[in-house]
């Protein structure tokens, strides 16, 4: 991309990846924020390449964001299509670009709803009796999903924590964590009896060493702590061994499954779940609430009685 007179055109590759480094360089964000955002512009400057535009307008920025809409789903073309609007608001601040052709290109509209399932208390029973505790990896694995079920744990939150983040606050013993987007371990989830003596269990039988708290097992890595993919693919096995297979069903479901079962006597108590998933928006755990109701919802039945009772 080069700047002319009030007029700027993508020329050649090599341009694109010195201007694209530029981007990338002026992002304040962690890491794995800013690879998202890497991966997400890549498809547009291949967009512009193959269909021969040089000064992308409005009209190729809505004719790329249909074109994902063809293959890839809602969410997926809403990162996208976000990261080309950081891009053209970051070269129209730097005098880069003329104009915004991304203003007020609209992205797909989201279903607030949650897109994985949650399981029911008898299929935790099921899923966690299911887990063999004869070996260290079984100990970890029953630990581990207890936990996330007990704690409403994200994956990155599991791969995260440490050892020495097991700890107390007040009568509890607690795990502190590192949540999603945060650079300190403020928050924590109280350790009940049964979660504790399983961490306990885990950590007796995998002896000293090492600084995670959860870590693989395996010959090629072991003693190296889980990452997000692992844990995932973990807790997917132990859905599957127990007969729930399902595309909606996966590590997230765990955490689902904490915010259902939080709210299982008393939907009036979100004020305390949305303390206890670390939501930043109330607005997140009314989610879990409108199903709540949803489920409690009796309409359809009132309605067959009064026809075909």
């Amino acid at each position: 991309m080069t700047l002319t007179t009030r007029t700027t055109t993508l020329q050649a590759a090599s341009t694109i990846d010195s201007l694209e480094a530029r981007f990338i360089a002026y992002l304040d964000a962690k890491p794995r924020t800013i690879d998202t955002y890497r991966k997400a512009l890549k498809p547009f400057f291949t967009y512009l390449a193959d269909n021969g535009i040089r000064n992308p307008q409005r009209a190729d920025v809505v004719a790329y964001r249909d074109q994902l809409a063809e293959t890839l789903k809602p969410s997926t073309v809403r990162t996208y299509l976000t990261t080309v609007k950081l891009f053209f608001r970051w070269a129209v601040q730097e005098g880069l670009y003329p104009m915004d052709p991304t203003d007020n290109v609209k992205g797909p509209k989201l279903d607030r709803d949650y897109k994985k399932d949650y399981l029911t208390s008898a299929q935790v029973k099921a899923v966690l009796a299911g887990i063999s505790r004869d070996t260290l990896a079984g100990k970890r694995d029953y630990a581990m999903l207890a936990l996330m079920i007990g704690g409403g744990l994200r994956t990155i939150e599991v791969s995260r924590a440490n050892l020495e983040d097991l700890g107390t606050a007040g009568d509890h013993s607690v795990l502190y964590l590192q949540g999603k987007g945060r650079d300190e371990r403020a928050e924590y989830v109280k350790l009940e009896a049964p979660i504790e003596a399983a961490i306990r269990d885990y950590l007796k039988a995998r002896g000293k060493g090492g600084k995670a708290l959860f870590v693989s097992t395996s010959n090629n890595n072991r003693g190296e702590r889980l990452s997000t993919r692992s844990i995932s693919g973990i807790v997917k096995g132990h859905l599957q061994a127990a007969g729930y297979d399902s595309d909606r069903l996966t590590a997230h479901s765990l955490r689902h499954t904490a915010g259902n079962l939080a709210l299982e006597d008393d939907a009036s108590n979100f004020v305390e779940v949305q303390q206890f998933m670390r939501h930043s928006s109330i607005d997140t755990t009314m989610i879990y609430v409108r199903r709540k109701r949803r489920e409690a919802n009796t309409s359809e039945a009132r309605i067959a009685a009064a026809i075909f009772a």
